[in-house]
C-alpha cells in the first residue's frame, strides 16, 4: 500500500456542499467526482416525494478481489442552529481542528474511505445516502433494492458512523438496539366540568394506561445489550379552557429494545394495556428498526486488527446509542460500525481533528486491506 493522499480536501468540499436532509445534488456531485478517477462505476438516482422526499443515493462499484468490502454512510446532515462560531459550510481548519455540519457525522468518514480506497486495492463498493439524518424511508432501504437488481452482493460492510468515545479508535459498533415510536390517541366527549355526566372525560383512562405501561419492566438486557426501555415522550390535550372537559387526549412513547425484544410483538403488547384502560384507544406504532447484533468474530477482529495497528488501541465492542442504517444493512452481511470520535456531532461548532481524519483513513485502508485478501 503506498502512502494515502490527505482526506482533508475531500472532506472540506463535502462540508461546503450543504446538504440538510433530505440531501440531493451537490454533495453528491463531489463524491461523484472524488470515486470516478479511482475506477468505482458509480450510479445516482433519486426517489420519493414529500414529506419524506426526494432522496438522493449513491452506489459506487469496483471489482479487483474475490471478497467485497462494502462501505456505508450518508451525506445528508442535521440543521445547523444558531451560534456557531464560524460558517457551519465553511470547512474552516483552526487549531488543528475541521470545522463544519457533518464534519463527524459523517463526511469526514466518508472522505476518509474514499481517500483510503485510493490507493487500497479490492473489492469495494460505498453505499451512500442523502437521507440518514431523516426518516429513511428513500434511503438505505432502496439502495439496498438497487443493490439486489444488480447483483451487488457484499462479504462483509462498514458503516462510517462516530463511534468513537473519548480516543479515536476505542469503540466499536457490533449492534444497535431497535426502536419503536407509538402514539395513542384516547377519545372523549367535550362538556362542561359542572356536568361531568353529559360529558366523557378521556385523561383518566390515558393516565392510567400510561402508568400501565410505565410499569411494564421488558427485559434486564442480556450480554450484549443493556434493558429494552420505554420512555413516555409526549402529553397533550390543547384544552384552551380551564372549565371545559376536552374531546381527546394524546401521548407519544419511544421504546428502545435489545435482541430479546421485536418491534411488532412490543406494538402489540403496549396496544393490549392502552385498550384494557382505555378501550376506545387508537394506537399507532411506527417501528424504526429491529434491533440486530453481529457477534464477534473475524469480522471485528480485522476492524480491531487495523485499528491496533494505528493507534495502539483495543476497541471496545459496543452496542449503545441510538440507531443507525446498520439495522438495514445487518440483513445483507456482517455488519460492524466505526468511526470518528462522535463528542461535537449535531452541535454547534462540530469539528473533527485533522489527524483524527487522517489516521482514520489509514485506518480504514487498514480494513480494505484485511477484508479484501
Amino acid at each position: 500500500m503506498t502512502s494515502l493522499p490527505d482526506p482533508i480536501d475531500l472532506a472540506t468540499a463535502l462540508i461546503r456542499a450543504e446538504s440538510v436532509t433530505p440531501a440531493r445534488g451537490a454533495v453528491f456531485d463531489v463524491l461523484e467526482a472524488a470515486l470516478l478517477p479511482l475506477g468505482f462505476v458509480v450510479e445516482r438516482f433519486v426517489e420519493g416525494e414529500a414529506p419524506d422526499g426526494p432522496v438522493e443515493n449513491l452506489l459506487a462499484v469496483r471489482g479487483g478481489s474475490a471478497r467485497h468490502l462494502a462501505f456505508a454512510g450518508h451525506v445528508d446532515v442535521v440543521p445547523a442552529g444558531e451560534g456557531w462560531s464560524v460558517s457551519p459550510w465553511s470547512g474552516e481548519v483552526r487549531g488543528g481542528l475541521l470545522y463544519g455540519r457533518g464534519a463527524v457525522d459523517m463526511k469526514g468518514a466518508v472522505a476518509a474511505f474514499v481517500t483510503a480506497a485510493a490507493t487500497t486495492p479490492g473489492a469495494v463498493s460505498l453505499i451512500i445516502t442523502g437521507d440518514e439524518e431523516g426518516p429513511a424511508t428513500y434511503g438505505t432501504p432502496r439502495l439496498i433494492e438497487r443493490m439486489r437488481d444488480r447483483g451487488v452482493a457484499p462479504d462483509l460492510c462498514l458503516v462510517g458512523e462516530p463511534t468513537s468515545v473519548a480516543r479515536l479508535g476505542d469503540t466499536v459498533k457490533i449492534g444497535r438496539r431497535g426502536s419503536v415510536n407509538m402514539t395513542i390517541d384516547v377519545p372523549g366527549r367535550q362538556g362542561h366540568v359542572a356536568y361531568p355526566h353529559l360529558a366523557d372525560n378521556p385523561i383518566p383512562r390515558l393516565v392510567q394506561a400510561l402508568a400501565a405501561v410505565d410499569a411494564v419492566v421488558l427485559d434486564d438486557g442480556n450480554a450484549w445489550f443493556q434493558p429494552s426501555n420505554i420512555e413516555v415522550t409526549d402529553l397533550h390535550v390543547g384544552n384552551p379552557a380551564a372549565n371545559v372537559i376536552p374531546a381527546k387526549a394524546s401521548a407519544r412513547l419511544s421504546i428502545r429494545f435489545n435482541d430479546e425484544q421485536s418491534g411488532a410483538a412490543l406494538a402489540e403488547r403496549i396496544a393490549a394495556i392502552v385498550h384494557a384502560h382505555a378501550p376506545g384507544a387508537i394506537v399507532t406504532p411506527r417501528i424504526s428498526g429491529e434491533a440486530f447484533l453481529t457477534p464477534p468474530g473475524a469480522f471485528s477482529a480485522l476492524v480491531s486488527d487495523a485499528i491496533g495497528e494505528h493507534t495502539g488501541l483495543v476497541p471496545d465492542l459496543s452496542t449503545t446509542g441510538g440507531t443507525s442504517d446498520a439495522r438495514f444493512l445487518s440483513r445483507l452481511c456482517p455488519t460492524v460500525e466505526f468511526g470518528l470520535v462522535n463528542a461535537t456531532m449535531h452541535q454547534t461548532d462540530e469539528a473533527v481533528a485533522v489527524d483524527d481524519l487522517r489516521a482514520l483513513a489509514a485506518i480504514y485502508a487498514g480494513v480494505i486491506t484485511r477484508a479484501c485478501a
